[in-house]
Formats: C-alpha cells, structure tokens, sequence
C-alpha cells in the first residue's frame, strides 16, 4: 500500500513533512513534550537518586566536623602543654577564686555573670581562640554556664587540672612529671551531660587521693559521642583519638543519651598507670 504523501504533488509533499507529519490522509503528529506516565516516571528516579545522595552528602559533613573538632582539640591540648611549660610544669587551674571572680581553663567569670578569656586563650596559636573553644558538632547546644559565649569541650578536673574546692587531698593541678603515660591519659574531650555542655570532665570511679567528688558531679562531667555516635579526645602527649565506646561506671553502656564516660574504671583518666 502506497504513503498518503505519494498522492501529493512534490511541492507539497515537503510542507507535510515539516508539519510533523500530519496530512489530510490520516499522518500522525510528532509529541513535543512528556506524557504524564514519563513525568512521574523522571520524579520518580530524581527522588531517588536524592534519597542515595543526601545521606552521602550528610556524612561527608559529619566528618568534616569530626576532623574540625580534633583540630580544635589538638590546639587546646597544645595550648595546654605550652601554659604547664611556662609555669614550671603545672598544668592550668580547672577553676579558681581569683579577686572575687571564678578563673576558669576557658572563661573567666566575672561577679557580673560576664565572660572574658580564660588561662589557656594566650597559647592558642592566632587568634583562633573563639572558634576553638567551639565544638562544630554541637553548635546551638546548652551553654556550659550562664555568660560563657562558647561550649563544647571539657578538661580532665579528676586528675590533671584542679576545680577548687573539689574535695580531693591535692590542692593543685598536676604536673607534667606526674603523668606516668602521657599518651593514655585524657586531657580534653567532647563535654557533654544530660543536661547540656559541661567544662570539667571527670573518671567515673571516685578516688579521694584525687577527686572524691560524688556521683552526680561524675555524671555531670561525662563525654558526648555526637560524632556519628563517637567522641573526639586530646590526650596529654597531644594526639587525639576518636572513640567509639561509651561505658558507665563498671561497664558498656551510656550514662545519659549520648554520653557516656571513655572507660568503665580510671584507667584513661589517671595519671597514674
């Protein structure tokens, strides 16, 4: 059977071509656009590729804060070291009543409830010390206390450094002569409690020689695994590791939703090995 278009004569023949086909002879036109089964079909595969991408893109940014806070952590750890070797070995107060105003590791606080730089702000290298103080994991959580600008991590207050008043028979911060292993021992970490951000970590077991705090101070100064369920730790040769399991005094298992203490005993926390 002949085309409808051999009937026409050769000057128009050409004209029913560019019209997409459709003659007076029953052609069928050329579509310009998606049927509704295509459109839903391309919706469809984008929603999925976004599903695939999205959790991608979210872990990359996890551990894009992961590697910020151990930077963070590292410079707090080197700022530490270098305030011990400028006073004779000692590592920096916890806290302490100087003048009226609690002098803090990080902040001190004034009478006021005002915040201004604490002890170790000098040895941060730059003028990084605000983005430092600040885990980039925990933006927007619980203020330490109130009036302190920043939040997130936490000094070791069992062993190394001392909070005044704290009862405990030493009456100083530590020395670094006195850390038998360095590279076991913590000194800063991801401060986090159930009730927010704390500043002064602490062991879980109470031992008086050091810190015979009780256990709700222990518990208000656990870790915060918020890194994918881990949590960043300077130790006091100055490398950091990042951990993945929490324990409660004796055992595995988070004191409060998300945090948790980085041994069951004091064995990451004492000086003494």
């Amino acid at each position: 059977m002949s085309s409808p278009l051999a009937s026409l004569p050769p000057s128009e023949r050409g004209a029913a071509r560019s019209a997409g086909g459709s003659t007076p002879f029953g052609g069928f036109p050329r579509r310009t656009g998606f049927t509704l089964v295509e459109l839903i079909v391309a919706i469809v595969v984008v929603g999925i590729l976004a599903a695939l991408l999205f959790p991608a893109l979210e872990r990359s940014r996890d551990a894009a804060r992961t590697a910020a806070c151990a930077s963070n952590l590292r410079q707090l750890a080197a700022a530490a070291l270098s305030y011990a070797g400028e006073h004779r070995g000692q590592f920096p107060w916890g806290m302490r009543i100087e003048g009226g105003e609690m002098a803090c590791w990080d902040f001190v606080v004034g009478a006021d409830g005002s915040a201004r730089p604490g002890l170790i702000w000098d040895h941060v290298p730059g003028e990084d010390a605000k983005r430092v103080l600040q885990c980039p994991a925990f933006l927007g959580g619980a203020a330490n206390w109130s009036g302190d600008p920043f939040t997130g991590y936490n000094y070791n207050c069992s062993y190394v450094g001392k909070v005044e008043g704290d009862p405990g028979a030493r009456a100083a911060p530590a020395l670094l002569s006195q850390v038998e292993d360095p590279a076991r021992t913590a000194l800063f970490g991801d401060g986090q409690y159930a009730g927010g951000a704390n500043k002064f970590m602490r062991a879980p077991v109470r031992e008086k020689a050091f810190d015979g705090s009780g256990t709700g101070v222990r518990e208000a100064g656990t870790q915060g695994f918020r890194h994918r369920g881990r949590t960043n730790v300077a130790f006091c040769d100055g490398h950091v590791e990042t951990l993945a399991k929490p324990y409660r005094k004796g055992g595995e298992g988070f004191v409060a939703d998300g945090c948790g203490f980085l041994s069951p005993d004091n064995s990451l926390y004492s000086l003494v090995k």
